[in-house]
C-alpha cells in the first residue's frame, strides 16, 4: 500500500489537480487518494499553500485605465452599430433616389467590418497569449514541486564572480528552468544574455536582465546532454554568441 501512495504522490496527479487540468477519471482519482489517505491528504495541503504562495509573487497586475479602455470600446462600438441600423434604414428609403447614398452606406459597412475584423483578431492573440502564459505558470509550478526534479546551483568564473543561478531539471517531465538571482554590474554598453546548445543547434533565450529577472524562472529548451549557456555581449544582445566572454555553463 506504501509503494502505491509513493508512486502516486511521485507523479504530478495532485499538481495537475490543482490547476485543473485533469480528466474525469483523473479527478476521481485524486479526491479518493485525499480522502483516503492522510499522507496524500497532507501533500496535496501543502501544494495547495505553495500555489497560493506562487501565484502571488508571479501576479501581474493590469495595466491602468485598462478597465476605462475597454468599456470605451464597447460604446464605441455599440455607437458604431447603432449609426449603422440607421444609416441602413435612410438608405432603404433613398436607394432608388440616390446611387451616391448607397455606396456611401457600403462603405461604412466595410469599414465595421475591418473594424470588428481587427478586435476579433486582437481578443483572439490575447487569448493565445494566456494560453501560453497559463502553460508556463503550470510547468513552472510542476518543476518546483515536483520529487523527481533535480537542483543545480550556478556559479560564474572569473570574469563574474558575484553571478549566482539556480537551474531546476526535470528529465521525467522533460521540463527545464533557470532563475539568475544576482548578476555582476557591467559597463553600461554590455549586457548579459543567455544561450542553450539543443541537439548541436544554439538557440538564443535573450538578454537577462537582474532587476526584471531576479524572480523569475526562465525557460531552457529540453534535451539529452543539453548545453546552457550566460555570456557577456553588446548592449542589446548579439545573434550569436561570444564564446570567450562566456562567463557559466549549465549541463543538463
Amino acid at each position: 500500500m506504501k509503494e502505491k501512495i509513493k508512486i502516486f504522490l511521485d507523479s504530478d496527479m495532485l499538481e495537475k489537480y490543482l490547476l485543473g487540468s485533469t480528466s474525469e477519471i483523473e479527478t476521481l482519482q485524486v479526491e479518493r487518494y485525499i480522502a483516503m489517505y492522510p499522507e496524500v491528504r497532507k501533500t496535496y495541503d501543502e501544494l495547495q499553500e505553495n500555489l497560493e504562495a506562487f501565484a502571488k509573487l508571479h501576479s501581474i497586475k493590469s495595466p491602468e485605465g485598462l478597465k476605462e479602455k475597454i468599456l470605451a470600446r464597447i460604446r464605441s462600438e455599440r455607437n458604431g452599430r447603432k449609426r449603422f441600423y440607421r444609416y441602413a434604414i435612410a438608405a432603404s428609403v433613398v436607394a432608388v433616389m440616390s446611387i451616391t447614398a448607397s455606396v456611401f452606406f457600403y462603405n461604412q459597412n466595410q469599414n465595421l467590418q475591418e473594424e470588428n475584423e481587427m478586435v476579433n483578431n486582437k481578443i483572439q492573440l490575447l487569448e493565445e497569449n494566456m494560453n501560453s502564459s497559463l502553460e508556463d505558470f503550470r510547468n513552472q509550478f510542476i518543476v518546483l514541486n515536483n520529487p523527481k526534479t533535480k537542483r543545480m546551483n550556478v556559479m560564474g568564473n572569473k570574469k563574474a564572480k558575484e553571478l549566482k543561478a539556480v537551474a531546476y531539471i526535470n528529465p521525467v517531465k522533460k521540463l527545464s528552468y533557470i532563475n539568475v538571482s544576482k548578476l555582476p554590474n557591467l559597463p553600461k554598453d554590455q549586457c548579459f544574455q543567455m544561450w542553450a546548445e539543443v541537439n548541436g543547434e544554439m538557440v538564443n533565450l535573450g538578454i537577462i536582465e537582474e532587476a526584471a529577472d531576479s524572480q523569475k524562472l526562465l525557460a531552457l529548451p529540453y534535451a539529452e546532454n543539453a548545453v546552457g549557456y550566460i555570456t557577456i555581449e553588446p548592449q542589446g544582445g548579439n545573434q550569436n554568441p561570444t564564446v570567450e566572454n562566456i562567463v557559466a555553463n549549465i549541463s543538463y
